[in-house]
């Protein structure tokens, strides 16, 4: 671990402090786990003795921030981890197993400033401006999807179970249960699963939560379905699209802001219920689709689930019931007023939720901001419209790669306010190079093709 001086740069709360104490002693802890993202949302992780929490707590504990994909450069590389106290969670464990719990961190620098490299930063920047425009609330509601093989070096199922199946075409079903309580050990609630359209294809549902804690909820969920599913001697992947001819999967993101308790996207008045604020919010998101589309689906196989006919959505348009658009809003049920909410539907699971959930609430903020008009919804199968009849409406489409993602996000202001200088152009400069070593490889289908013609 790299050595800082002793500056006592806390960011919490001495009793919150105090209480994450008192439960390591009572519960028996025997290690903490300190964690944190690079910024493509990989998993960081160290363990410290119950004898150093305090000091992390009060100080941070300092680290080689040359070593984090997209952190800082060998000759500025000291960095804090300054873990979160309400993030304390005892990980899931059995008798006899080694007692461990966890914490988030912040990432700062040696003189206690916020780094702004850090994932966790761009998105409290992000919650930062919807503050300064009166909203005290940006609640996320996604539902990640995931895959289960029988190992990692291969996409055999577990079964050809389809949508919602039931028992006996679904060899998961007791994986899922251990899943959901290992999930709510971890102060995760869950509200549904279910097995999805794909074969050997699965979906745990969260229950909505504010954006910093539902993103901190995404890292750790991801960890605790890949760790059961290895404990069941099988794999589990959120790669977006592992089989050829099946869906993909995606992350289905529910959104709505809320200001001294009510939901501001709800007008009663409104034949949709949908306020202006709702609409200029959507209007946002679908005018910098485009723009920040190589932050919600970051990888070059992001844009193999994008495709059209796979119920992924491709072209940038809303709707209430048509599940073809990029952004949906579920029907108004009486009484459920609070429940009004936009439901965008192209991230993937593989994604960052911090940079994804800061990107998504910059775009909407940029539309109430600037009061953008909010075109009428499309309601037909937008798969069902020639390219001609789609350009008579004005329906864009979404990048097709992963290059062409990120020419659009380099050239983007929001991108760069979204993600702050420093992110932004590191996150540019790492998926460039990524499509760059995809785009000169050699298929198989290329060789199939072309080699016994040309």
């Amino acid at each position: 671990m790299a050595q800082v001086e002793s500056r006592k740069r806390a960011t919490s709360s001495e009793d919150s402090r105090r209480a994450v104490l008192r439960r390591i002693e009572e519960e028996g802890v025997e290690f903490a786990l300190l964690w944190f993202t690079d910024i493509e949302g990989h998993l960081k992780s160290f363990a410290i003795t119950p004898s150093e929490i305090e000091d992390a707590l009060d100080d941070g504990m300092g680290f080689d921030g040359s070593s984090i994909s997209g952190f800082n450069a060998i000759e500025e590389s000291d960095m804090v981890a300054i873990p979160d106290p309400d993030t304390f969670q005892v990980m899931p464990w059995k008798e006899g197993e080694t007692k461990v719990a966890r914490m988030i961190c912040d990432v700062v620098t040696p003189d206690g400033k916020p780094y702004e490299g850090d994932p966790r930063h761009v998105l409290r920047r992000a919650l930062e401006r919807m503050s300064s425009l009166g909203f005290d609330r940006f609640n996320v509601g996604p539902e990640l999807e995931y895959f289960l093989f029988k190992d990692q070096t291969g996409t055999e199922t577990l079964d050809e179970g389809g949508y919602f199946a039931m028992t006996s075409l679904d060899a998961a079903t007791e994986l899922r249960q251990e899943t959901i309580h290992a999930l709510e050990t971890m102060g995760i609630p869950v509200e549904y699963a279910h097995h999805e359209v794909g074969p050997s294809q699965h979906e745990i549902d969260i229950r909505f939560a504010p954006a910093l804690e539902m993103a901190d909820h995404t890292v750790t969920y991801r960890l605790i379905v890949k760790e059961i599913a290895a404990k069941n001697g099988v794999y589990a992947t959120f790669m977006p699209k592992p089989l050829f001819g099946e869906n993909g999967s995606g992350m289905h993101t529910h959104q709505s802001l809320f200001t001294d308790g009510r939901n501001a996207f709800f007008d009663a008045e409104d034949r949709r219920h949908l306020s202006d604020v709702g609409k200029a919010f959507i209007a946002g998101q679908l005018r910098h689709a485009r723009e920040i589309a190589a932050v919600f689906a970051q990888w070059v196989n992001s844009y193999k689930r994008l495709v059209p006919g796979y119920e992924a959505p491709v072209y940038v348009a809303w709707s209430q019931r048509n599940r073809s658009a990029l952004i949906r809003i579920p029907l108004y049920k009486p009484g459920s007023e609070q429940a009004t909410r936009a439901e965008i539907r192209c991230p993937d699971p593989a994604c960052n939720p911090y940079l994804t959930f800061a990107a998504l609430l910059h775009a909407g903020l940029e539309g109430i901001e600037r009061g953008y008009e909010l075109p009428e919804p499309m309601e037909t199968n937008l798969y069902h419209l020639t390219a001609e009849q789609r350009r008579e409406r004005g329906i864009i489409s979404l990048p097709e790669t992963l290059g062409e993602a990120i020419d659009e996000l380099a050239g983007s202001e929001l991108g760069r306010k979204a993600l702050g200088p420093h992110v932004f152009d590191r996150y540019v400069e790492l998926k460039r190079k990524e499509w760059d070593e995809y785009r000169v490889q050699l298929t198989r289908w290329e060789m199939e093709r072309y080699l016994p013609v040309l």
